[in-house]
């Protein structure tokens, strides 16, 4: 099943809790920091479709945190897409983290594939080398080991830090470069030695297809809550054209299964994608979290668990605050600024940058 080829209209009536007192503002702390945050907050409620989550991250505005919300919407309205596959292939994610604790994370995870951070702000190349040496260890020969530099590194400096971390073995690099013109520029440089993934480059983009008009990457990273839905996210990977690699915000098990149903739907898989992230948390909304089993993901739907929810249930003020990002982020999606679509009917929202992720 394929997304339609006109973006489709969201009905933001159906974009926030038909139920307010069923909603749930969590507050669960993550095992490592990851893009500076220590705890995941977001908000969860029940939809005609199933259980939804709403996390934008906390430098998010309303008009960023509205996009997400976009995705609650088309679920509540549309459901998800009948899934291609039963299970999906998963990496797993390895924050900007020493290289012991980096080694013992693949070695638990039980995947095949690994993606490491780098480019850190306040670390330097040598401890990028020495984590990702770490990693290689740990996944052997056979393993795919993927970077991401989250746009940390400019055109020269992805260069030169690329010509030293190739040694590793690399399936592909993500996002190096913060702007498309040095995306393009880098993936001249490297003549195919490294591929070049894009993700803030198409989620964050005015255009997101301009990446495929510059030359600028070979790989899409698409997140359904940020770029607003399962079946938007279809219909942009249609646009784009490039191989997909479905990738999380650090949701709880309740935002991944919208990761998972995008991942399980699309016409072809050829990479492991970057689901495998509820390890990351020290807690979960359901019973059954979704986490990998020899690399893979099984397609399935995720309930909330009561009990868990209670236990990981933010405190009034963190509450009352989240109520009122929702309220802020349904007036920015009202307006017509909000809603737009991207340029060419790619019938993804365009807007400022919000953060990496």
């Amino acid at each position: 099943m394929t997304a339609p080829s006109a973006p489709w209209p969201v009905d933001w009536s159906a974009a926030g809790p038909a139920q307010p007192a069923a909603a749930v503002v969590y507050d669960i702390p993550l095992r490592l920091p990851f893009r500076g945050q220590v705890r995941r907050r977001g908000m969860v409620w029940p939809s005609p479709a199933g259980w939804v989550e709403w996390s934008p991250f906390p430098d998010y505005g309303p008009s960023e945190a509205a996009a997400w919300l976009r995705a609650t919407a088309e679920l509540a309205q549309r459901g998800w897409p009948a899934p291609r596959r039963s299970h999906v292939p998963v990496n797993t994610t390895v924050p900007a983290t020493d290289p012991e604790t980096a080694h013992d994370l693949v070695a638990a995870s039980g995947c095949a594939t690994a993606k490491v951070k780098v480019a850190q702000a306040g670390q330097s190349l040598a401890q990028d080398l020495a984590r990702v040496e770490a990693v290689r260890h740990a996944l052997g020969p056979s393993g795919r080991l993927r970077l991401d530099a989250n746009g940390a590194w400019s055109l020269d400096q992805a260069d030169r830090a690329l010509a030293q971390l190739a040694r590793f073995d690399l399936e592909y690099v993500e996002q190096p470069c913060a702007s498309v013109a040095d995306l393009a520029q880098l993936r001249r440089r490297l003549r195919g030695r490294v591929l070049i993934a894009a993700d803030e480059s198409i989620r964050r983009a005015d255009d997101p297809l301009r990446v495929v008009a510059e030359r600028a990457c070979d790989i899409a990273v698409l997140k359904v809550q940020p770029l607003g839905g399962v079946w938007r996210c279809l219909e942009l990977a249609e646009r784009l054209g490039l191989p997909v690699v479905v990738s999380s915000a650090v949701e709880t098990s309740i935002g991944l299964a919208a990761g998972l149903a995008l991942a399980a739907a699309l016409p072809e898989l050829p990479y492991a994608c970057g689901l495998g992230t509820a390890s990351l948390l020290r807690g979960d909304l359901t019973a059954d979290p979704l986490l990998p089993r020899d690399g893979q993901l099984e397609v399935r739907p995720v309930a909330l668990d009561p009990a868990l929810a209670a236990s990981w249930r933010a405190q009034p003020a963190l509450s009352a605050s989240w109520w009122d990002r929702l309220s802020q982020a349904r007036r920015a999606a009202s307006t017509a600024a909000a809603v737009s679509v991207g340029p060419a009917g790619s019938g993804v929202r365009g807007g400022r940058p919000g953060g990496h992720v």
